[in-house]
């Protein structure tokens, strides 16, 4: 370490290489034409990071996701603000549509050493009842070494979930989520329009129709 600087500065300065890194691996894939709105994602992140409200590996994840939407056509920002404690990942809006995507990393608290799968299903549930009123398409991005635990009935449309499913939904959010606590209501009209698997290594994005992604990967992988 440079004499005179902490290691907070240094963790800092790798933040802003990793992004930058990143940036110039997708530059090179989608073209410099992208160049501009991809640093004002960049930019927002390094204002984050020196704010302490930003992690590299899940700031990587939000940067592949936006660019994923980009390609798309959509306008991208991240870390939006949705209403007064709610604030999602990636935020794209094309033609007055609403796309938002949510990152999940796979990551446990301490405080779910003994549970750590049903906590990622209630997260996973509290994540698509919540967040997914405030778009047109909601999806959730992980990266390829992590499998989303999402139960059968947010893998249908609302009208084909049964009040006996609604509430068993409500009951594993209640564990982990009261204040404030995941509605019935969210949970009835909640919404999954798909999942993103993230390669980082290769800066690449599948996307899969909740149908394909039970298909494909959780059929293979969770045995229930």
């Amino acid at each position: 370490m440079k004499e005179g600087r902490s290691t907070s500065d240094d963790a800092k300065d790798e933040f802003v290489r990793d992004i930058n890194v990143l940036i110039e691996r997708l530059v090179s894939k989608m073209g410099d034409d992208r160049r501009t709105s991809l640093n004002k994602v960049a930019e927002k992140m390094f204002e984050l990071r020196r704010r302490g409200k930003a992690k590299i590996n899940h700031s990587a994840m939000e940067i592949l996701s936006a660019a994923h939407l980009l390609r798309s056509g959509y306008e991208v920002d991240v870390e939006r603000e949705l209403d007064e404690v709610l604030v999602c990942d990636v935020y794209g809006m094309k033609g007055g549509g609403v796309h938002i995507i949510e990152v999940e990393t796979g990551f446990t608290p301490p405080e779910a050493a003994l549970d750590p799968q049903r906590y990622l299903r209630a997260r996973a549930v509290s994540k698509i009842a919540r967040y997914s009123k405030y778009a047109d398409r909601f999806s959730l991005a992980t990266p390829m070494y992590n499998i989303l635990d999402i139960p059968m009935p947010l893998l249908k449309p609302p009208r084909e979930r049964h009040g006996q499913e609604i509430a068993e939904l409500k009951q594993l959010c209640d564990i982990y989520y009261t204040r404030p606590p995941i509605a019935v209501e969210e949970l009835t009209n909640s919404r999954l329009h798909s999942v993103l698997v993230l390669d980082i290594d290769n800066m690449t994005v599948w996307e899969f129709s909740p149908e394909q992604y039970h298909e494909k990967v959780l059929t293979h992988v969770l045995f229930k």
